[in-house]
Parts: C-alpha cells; structure tokens; sequence
C-alpha cells in the first residue's frame, strides 16, 4: 500500500522500510510485555495517491473484516480505539485502552501486537496515520507540510491582523506548528483559504516551513496577513453608513 518513511520524533530511533513496517533498535528481550506504545505518528508515503474519502473507505473495510480472519473481535475493537486515539495523539488513552485489552507491542506500534494468548495483530499503516501525499477531495495532492506531522511544544497565542477587513485577531497555535499549519487553523477559525494568505513579520515573509519558535515573534506583537480577495466566495458587503 505504501513505504513507511520515518517517525515523528526524529530522536526516538524509530525506523521504517519500503515494506511499510516499522522497528524500534533492539535492547533486550524483543518479546518484553512491559513495552509502551510509542509517543509517536507513523509517517509514509501511498503508492497510490488517496482522498481522505478513499482513505477512509480502505480502513472501514479493514476494522469490518479482520475480525473474520484471525484474533478475537473485542481486540479488535480494541486496537481500533486505541488507533483512533494514537492518530489524535492522546497516547495515554490509547495505552489505557491496550492495556485493558491486555494487547503488549513489542515494537511500540500498533502495526505489529499481541493479546495475553499469545494470537498476533497486524494493522496496516493506513489505519493509524494520513500518508503524505493524501490528495485534496478536489484532487490536488496536498503540501506534506500540511500533513506532517510535528510535536505540538508550547501553546502560544498569535495577534493577527487581516487585510481584507483591517481587523486584528487572536490565534492559539503551537511553537512547534509551522507557519502552513497556522494558516489551515485560521482558515478553520475565519473561513480564509489558506491558499489565500501570507503571513509577514518584520517585513518578511513568512514561509509555510518556518516554525512558529524561530520566527520569534515577541508576545503581543502583530502578524500582518495579507489576503488574496481574487475569486473569494461572495459574501455580503457591509454597506457604507453615511456621513
């Protein structure tokens, strides 16, 4: 289905294939049961480009069929919540929920697992975390700096002030989001395509790939975004009060 082409978390030592499998280095017995689910987003590349859509076809079709094949239909159940969980980064859940199952990774990923009677669970990596290269329902590939995945850092709050409207606003990002996920949160926040915006700081422009850390941007300080009005939905426009 696709090649697994690294994890998250560049410092963890996780590494990944072509055959979409992922290790974690050895140290000591590999069949250890007091293995943790890894902190971590598998990231990888689709043979095929999908939509979100076929995306979510292809991992229904899985969860309703693996339980006919082998393993028990509650661990299955279980390693679908636990799935959803990790893909939303609440790791803690997912581990609550593996745990309760009695389901140990002996790699700290849910694409390779077993239960207490020692049945193997293999979930593709489709299942767990978007490709790369998913490709928009209007069928542009979308950026993978859209949709790879980083570590969240310190919650901040960014002042912005938008061009179309010359109104200031509020928005709560992460240090370590990247200025392309900023702009899909205030896209998500205001109904601006991100497509439509660029973010200036100091006169410069900020990329899609820079961090919200390193562009440094001092509390209280103002973001200027300058929005493209070229082909926007038309909306009502406030009429002009007279003088």
């Amino acid at each position: 289905m696709g090649g697994c082409i690294g994890i998250s978390r560049s410092h963890s030592g996780a590494v990944g294939n072509s055959s979409g499998t992922v290790t974690r280095p050895a140290s000591g017995n590999q069949h250890n049961k007091t293995y943790r689910l890894a902190h971590e987003i598998i990231r990888w590349k689709s043979d095929v480009p999908l939509t979100e859509g076929q995306l979510r076809s292809k991992r229904d079709e899985f969860w309703d069929t693996a339980p006919a094949f082998e393993g028990r239909k509650e661990i299955w159940d279980a390693l679908r919540a636990a799935a959803v969980a990790a893909e939303q980064r609440d790791y803690e859940m997912a581990q609550a929920i593996l745990d309760g199952a009695g389901v140990f990774v002996p790699n700290g990923y849910i694409t390779d697992c077993y239960d207490q009677l020692g049945h193997r669970y293999q979930v593709p990596i489709y299942c767990l975390s978007y490709p790369i290269n998913i490709v928009k329902e209007d069928g542009r590939d979308s950026p993978a700096i859209e949709s790879e995945p980083v570590e969240d850092g310190t919650e901040t709050v960014l002042k912005l002030r938008l061009s179309h409207n010359c109104s200031d606003i509020k928005l709560s990002v992460y240090s370590r989001d990247n200025i392309g996920a900023c702009k899909k949160k205030l896209q998500s926040q205001e109904g601006i395509e991100s497509s439509r915006q660029r973010w200036f700081y100091g006169g410069k422009l900020l990329g899609d790939k820079l961090h919200v850390e390193e562009a440094k941007i001092p509390p209280g300080y103002i973001v200027q975004v300058i929005v493209n009005l070229e082909n926007l939905s038309n909306s009502p426009t406030p009429s002009k009060k007279p003088l």
